[in-house]
């Protein structure tokens, strides 16, 4: 799980060391996958979003049976300020990419575009900022835009951060890609 986010998702080495420390992150025995743990307000495991780690073929991901989403993959910080996201990994790519005072923050990916999890954030601690950084697609769109509006009947405002790849990840990246100094305008012309 460790190369996989690492070198092949980017992800920096510190973020998913402090997720795996916190128990939020971890790899199942059987297939290798990287399992993302959600946990309610007690600390209690309540749901997991399983990724293959396996970089050729077809991705598979998927909620474990069982899993209650509104517990989806989640950080608690101390600020007052929620970051929405679709996935995990592009949690931890936002996180990569802007790591400044990031444990003050709270975080969730909803695993898909349901409203459900960040309700529950707001359910469960105090929030006066929120920051919707879905994907950069049709999807993406449209959940932000679902979701602004029933976050405004909660008394919220909520800023949109778009990435300018199509999700963090792929920001995440291309941005790597540059400092390497192996972007792809130089891989085509060079």
């Amino acid at each position: 799980v460790f190369a996989y986010l690492c070198k092949t998702r980017g992800i920096e080495r510190d973020v998913v060391s402090a997720f795996a420390k916190a128990h939020l992150v971890y790899e199942d025995a059987e297939y290798h996958n990287a399992v993302f743990v959600g946990l309610d307000s007690d600390g209690v495991p309540c749901h997991a979003h399983k990724r293959s780690t396996n970089s050729e073929g077809k991705s598979f991901r998927q909620n474990v049976e069982g899993s209650d989403p509104k517990h989806s993959f989640n950080y608690t910080g101390t600020d007052g300020s929620l970051y929405v996201f679709e996935a995990p990994i592009d949690l931890l790519s936002y996180i990569s990419l802007y790591p400044s005072d990031w444990q003050s923050h709270s975080y969730v990916a909803c695993c898909g575009t349901s409203i459900q999890p960040v309700l529950e954030q707001l359910r469960r601690q105090d929030i006066d900022s929120v920051y919707l950084c879905l994907d950069n697609d049709d999807a993406g769109h449209s959940a932000s835009e679902r979701m602004a509006v029933l976050l405004k009947e909660h008394g919220l405002n909520a800023a949109w951060l778009v990435p300018q790849q199509k999700d963090w990840n792929d920001d995440l990246t291309a941005e790597q890609e540059i400092e390497n100094g192996r972007s792809d305008l130089c891989q085509t012309f060079c």
